[in-house]
């Protein structure tokens, strides 16, 4: 091959290589920008009800979605061991507080949610639920010795250990869950917190004004 082709053959060899560099540089620039733009692109996050000015302070993680559920119709049952489902209570406001004595936090928090139905105590449109889900009879006399500290705290079990699957929070305890009075799940909260908050307070004043008579008024009126 003669100098001169060679020179050529190589010019031909230097193009095609920087074509091949060029075209991987752009491809690597392409997938960073990709990359970049996904993690830099803002999380979204479930729809929240108006109810979500009440996620502050000790209630920061409180949960208020617009697709609202009914409670589920699974029957638990009373201190007598009367089978009770959260129908039974329409019509009024309810704090549902899922526990167990295994749950140092829900023991912790236990203190303020009888100060919140003590609070509460005159208004009979809102019911304040603590529902015990040890899973042994054992356990749920623990229970029962527990609660009655906490006056006027009421007893209610779920020895199957079901109902915590069957909110929101899947399982997390301690849970509870504000149900308005057509039944619906209005918020939930994961975790421990403080009752007798005022954020607490005044999420339950919300619910509560929604559907309560005009002053003046009977509720049939």
């Amino acid at each position: 091959m003669s100098g001169s082709r060679k020179a050529i053959w190589a010019v031909v060899g230097a193009l095609v290589l920087i074509s091949t560099l060029a075209g991987a540089g752009g491809l690597a620039m392409s997938l960073y920008a990709n990359h970049a733009r996904e993690t830099q692109a803002p999380k979204t996050t479930a729809a929240e009800s108006d109810l979500a000015r009440f996620a502050v302070g000790p209630l920061a993680s409180l949960e208020t979605p617009t697709e609202l559920q009914t409670a589920p119709e699974y029957m638990f049952r009373d201190r007598n061991g009367t089978a009770v489902r959260f129908s039974t209570f329409e019509g009024k406001v309810v704090v549902v507080n899922l526990w167990a004595m295994w749950c140092a936090p829900c023991r912790t928090e236990m203190p303020t949610l009888a100060k919140l139905a003590r609070s509460y105590q005159r208004n009979e449109d809102l019911i304040v639920l603590p529902i015990n889900v040890d899973a042994s009879a054992d356990a749920l006399a623990d229970a029962k010795s527990f609660i009655d500290v906490h006056e006027p705290l009421p007893l209610y079990s779920d020895i199957k250990f079901q109902l915590p699957f069957e909110f929101p929070g899947k399982g997390k305890m301690p849970q509870t869950i504000f149900l308005d009075r057509e039944g619906r799940i209005r918020a939930t909260f994961s975790g421990e917190a403080d009752w007798d908050s005022p954020q607490a307070h005044a999420l339950i004043d919300a619910l509560l004004a929604e559907g309560a008579p005009a002053p003046g008024t009977s509720p049939a009126a």
